[in-house]
C-alpha cells in the first residue's frame, strides 16, 4: 500500500475509533482562548459527516446542534461535554438567532471551545456567516469545517443530478423560506426562471405554490419536471414527482410535509434511471437491534447499508462476573505454570462466544500472554468466534459446520475429546448442555466465568411507546439472553399482542425457542446462525407475510 493511502487509513481508523479523545484538537488555540467551530453536520446520513467535524466534536467542551443536526452525530461528544439544543426547525425556533450569537460568544469568551452544529453546509442558508460576524466583532477565535450540502447531496440520493450533459450545465441553489407576505420577493424570477437549467429550492414545501406561480409566470413551461425529497439521505427519504402544472395538488393530497428540498428542471427525468437509494433491499424499515450496544455496530452498519434505519436497544450489557475473575484467573494460572516446561492440564480450550475471547485473553494477558497456550487446541462455536482468535494470531483446531453447541458436541465427539480435560470460558449463566453433553462422552470439563449479561435498562419506555405506536417494522434478537431481557424490559407489555406488522427475527433455533417460550411469534430465523445469516434472512424474508 502507497504510503499516502496508509497514512490516511491510519487517520481515518484513528478519528473514527471509540477510544477515548484527549480532549483537544491538535490545531487549537494553547493560550486558554475558546474557540467555535462551525461545523456543517451534512444532509442527515452520518456517513457524510466530515472527519475533521468528528475531530471538532470529540474535542468540544460544548456541542450546540439545531434540528437538522442529525442525533447520531452527538455520539462523538465527550461524556462530560455540554449539549445545547437551539431548535430551528421550519419556524418553530427554540432559540432566537440573535440569542444563539450570543450564546456561542459567551461560550466562547468563557474560554470553552465550542462546535457548533448546523445541517447541511452552514454557508449555504445556514445562517453561519452570521454567528462567524458575531463571533469576529466579539474577538471570539473560530474556524469553518464546511459540510456536504443538502443542495446537491439530496438530489443525488434522489436519482437526480442537479447538472447533466445534454440537459443542463448550470444550477442555482435558492432559498424557498421566503415569507410571502412580503411587499416584494428578492429572488429575481424574472432573471432565474429560464436563465438557469436547473433551480434547487431550500425548506421550500410551505411557498411551494408561490414558488410555482413565480416561475410559470416569469416564462418556465408548465410541463417543466419537478421533484420534492422530504428527509433526505435517510431510510425515511421519500421523493414525490410531477410538473409545474400539478407538483403542487400532488403534494397537498400526498401530505408532503418539511423538511424537503425541491428540484426544478429536466434532470428530474433521470430518476427513472438513476434511482437508488430508495431501492435498497430494506429501505425504510425501522429495524430493532437488541445486542449489547458494544457488539452491536456490525449488524447496525449492515442494516444501514440496506437502506434500514436501525434503532439500537441494547438489552443486555455485558460486565465482569459479580464475583469476580478468580475461577477463570486459578485456570489460566495452572495453564501458565504448566507452559513452563510441565504438561498443560488441559487438552482443550473451547470458546462459545467473542466475549468469551475477549474476556479470557484481557485476564491472560495480565500475567501472561499466547505462548503459555502452547500445546492447548482451541476450538470456536461459529465464525465470529473463530475470527476473534485469529484477529490475536490464533487459528481454531475446531469449528463446527452448525454454530450451536449440539453441533459443537458432534464435532468434539468425533475428534476423540473422550478422556481429554476441557476448559470453557463462558457467561457465568448459559446453557449447560454443552458441559453436561462432553462430560456424558468422557472428558473432564471445567467451567470459569468470563463475564456475564445483565439487564440494560435504558431506553425501555420509549420501545414501548414506539412498539405501541406501529412505529417498529422488524425486532432482531441474537441470543436467547437479549429475548428473555427484552421481555424483562418490556414487563407490563404483553409480547402475545405485539402489532401485526412488527417482524419477529431470530438468530437461531435456540434463540427462536426461547422466543416462543415467551409469548413471541417467530417470522424469520436465520439459515446459518450468524449475523451475515440474519441479516440475508431479512433480506430475503422481508416480504413474506406476517
Amino acid at each position: 500500500m502507497p504510503r499516502g493511502r496508509t497514512a490516511a487509513v491510519k487517520l481515518f481508523r484513528r478519528l473514527t475509533s471509540n477510544g477515548e479523545s484527549d480532549g483537544r484538537v491538535k490545531d487549537m488555540d494553547e493560550d486558554n482562548k475558546g474557540k467555535v467551530y462551525l461545523i456543517g453536520a451534512g444532509p442527515g446520513d452520518p456517513g457524510l459527516f466530515t472527519l475533521r467535524g468528528v475531530e471538532c466534536i470529540r474535542a468540544a467542551d460544548v456541542v450546540v446542534y439545531d434540528y437538522l443536526a442529525g442525533k447520531p452525530l452527538l455520539g462523538y461528544a465527550r461524556d462530560d461535554a455540554e449539549l445545547i439544543y437551539v431548535g430551528k426547525k421550519g419556524g418553530d425556533h427554540t432559540m432566537e438567532q440573535e440569542d444563539i450569537n450570543q450564546l456561542l460568544v459567551d461560550k466562547g469568551l468563557a474560554g470553552r471551545s465550542v462546535a457548533r452544529l448546523k445541517g447541511g453546509d452552514s454557508f449555504i442558508f445556514g445562517r453561519g456567516g452570521e454567528e462567524a460576524l458575531a463571533l469576529h466583532e466579539a474577538g471570539v477565535p473560530f474556524e469553518v469545517v464546511p459540510g456536504i450540502s443538502s443542495a446537491y447531496s439530496v438530489p443525488a440520493y434522489a436519482g437526480i443530478p442537479v447538472t447533466h450533459r445534454g440537459l443542463t450545465t448550470d444550477v442555482a441553489f435558492i432559498t424557498g423560506h421566503e415569507d410571502p407576505t412580503k411587499a416584494e420577493s428578492t429572488i429575481k424570477w424574472d432573471k432565474i426562471s429560464n436563465g438557469v437549467g436547473t433551480l434547487v429550492f431550500l425548506m421550500g414545501v410551505k411557498n411551494l405554490p408561490k414558488i410555482v406561480e413565480q416561475l410559470t409566470a416569469n416564462g418556465r413551461p408548465a410541463d417543466t419536471p419537478i421533484a420534492l425529497v422530504r428527509w433526505g439521505t435517510t431510510p425515511r427519504q421519500q421523493t414525490i414527482q410531477g410538473t409545474l402544472s400539478d407538483i403542487v395538488d400532488k403534494v397537498r393530497e400526498a401530505g408532503f410535509k418539511a423538511p424537503a428540498i425541491t428540484v426544478v428542471g429536466e434532470v428530474v427525468s433521470l430518476r427513472r434511471q438513476l434511482r437508488w437509494f430508495e431501492d435498497r433491499p430494506l429501505f425504510g424499515k425501522r429495524i430493532v437491534v437488541t445486542r449489547s450496544r458494544s457488539q452491536a455496530s456490525g449488524l447496525v452498519r449492515r442494516l444501514r447499508q440496506l437502506g434500514a434505519e436501525p434503532l439500537e436497544f441494547p438489552t443486555i450489557r455485558v460486565v465482569p462476573p459479580a464475583d469476580g475473575y478468580a475461577q477463570l484467573d486459578a485456570a489460566i494460572g495452572r495453564i501458565r505454570d504448566g507452559g513452563d516446561g510441565g504438561e498443560s492440564p488441559y487438552e482443550w480450550l473451547l470458546f462459545t462466544s467473542v466475549n468469551g475471547v475477549k474476556h479470557f485473553f484481557q485476564r491472560l494477558g495480565m500475567d501472561g500472554d499466547v505462548r503459555d497456550l502452547h500445546g492447548l487446541r482451541l476450538g470456536a462455536i461459529g465464525p465470529a468466534t473463530a475470527a476473534a482468535l485469529e484477529d490475536r494470531g490464533l487459528k481454531p483446531d475446531f469449528v463446527p459446520p452448525e454454530y450451536r453447541a449440539e453441533s459443537v458436541i458432534e464435532g468434539m465427539l468425533n475428534l476423540g475429546v473422550k478422556g481429554s480435560r476441557v476448559l470453557i470460558p463462558r457467561a457465568k449463566e448459559a446453557r449447560e448442555i454443552l458441559p453436561e453433553k462432553l462430560t456424558e462422552a468422557g472428558a473432564e470439563v471445567e467451567v470459569a466465568p468470563a463475564y456475564e449479561t445483565v439487564l440494560d435498562e435504558s431506553g425501555a419506555d420509549e420501545m414501548k411507546h414506539m412498539l405501541s405506536g406501529g412505529e417498529i417494522d422488524i425486532i432482531t434478537f441474537t441470543s436467547s439472553s437479549t429475548v428473555k431481557n427484552f421481555a424483562a424490559l418490556l414487563d407490563g407489555l404483553d409480547l402475545t399482542q405485539l402489532p401485526g406488522n412488527v417482524t419477529i427475527a431470530c438468530i437461531g433455533p435456540v434463540t427462536a425457542d426461547t422466543a416462543r417460550d415467551l409469548g413471541l411469534r417467530v417470522d424469520l430465523m436465520a439459515e446459518e446462525y450468524t449475523i451475515p445469516g440474519l441479516v440475508k434472512a431479512l433480506v430475503e424474508g422481508r416480504q413474506d407475510p406476517v
